[in-house]
């Protein structure tokens, strides 16, 4: 292994599915495929915008559970992208452009439109924000010489899986509550765990730079 592609290990975000038979051999047979790691990252930007588009414009029940749909289909992307340069020994020069810029779009979709959905925009627009920021964080301690740091408490799968909770409640709530907080509850949710994730990180960095003197 080479010196990248062993800094590109260390630097991975922990997932447990990895390990998982089946997914490892989905990830196996993309590689045999000869499909791009960089355009599987990019799929999941189509997969965002669809999901988005679902829960802004289609009626309940479908909008938020394709919503939810397209979610899970985002967050499988990043996790075969990943498999199929590491694992699959397929990274390019341009790979770790590929593996942060669409997350960042697709984060900002599905947020934003989450907060739209939820009759907030302004909370979506800030839940964006703050989940580019502990991005923007975690890469920073990275280009200060540190292992990047994946803690939450709402880091990216922790955001992507409470909105897919919220969008598979969403319905049920509508009909037998006559409500519909779950979406509003989700976006703040986010919101505020993203500002808090982003102290922790920050936190965590400053206590390792200060150790160094």
């Amino acid at each position: 292994m080479s010196d990248t592609e062993t800094s590109a290990a260390a630097n991975r975000r922990p997932i447990a599915a990895r390990s998982n038979a089946l997914i490892q051999r989905i990830a196996a047979a993309l590689v045999r495929s000869g499909v791009s790691p960089n355009a599987i990252s990019v799929v999941s930007i189509v997969f965002a915008a669809a999901g988005a588009a679902a829960l802004l414009y289609l009626p309940s029940p479908w909008n938020a559970w394709l919503c939810a749909t397209g979610i899970v289909l985002r967050l499988l992307c990043n996790l075969f992208d990943g498999m199929v340069a590491v694992e699959g020994g397929r990274q390019t020069p341009a790979g770790a452009l590929y593996n942060e810029v669409p997350d960042r779009i697709a984060d900002s979709l599905f947020i934003v439109a989450l907060g739209v959905a939820a009759g907030q925009p302004w909370l979506g627009w800030l839940g964006a924000l703050l989940a580019a920021l502990t991005a923007y964080i975690r890469a920073l301690g990275g280009a200060q010489g540190l292992a990047q740091d994946f803690r939450g408490p709402m880091a990216k799968p922790h955001r992507m899986w409470l909105m897919v909770l919220a969008c598979l409640l969403a319905p049920l709530e509508l009909w037998f509550l006559h409500s519909g907080y779950a979406l509003l509850a989700a976006a703040a949710a986010i919101a505020a765990g993203s500002a808090l994730t982003c102290f922790t990180r920050l936190r965590a960095i400053a206590v390792q730079l200060e150790a160094r003197r």
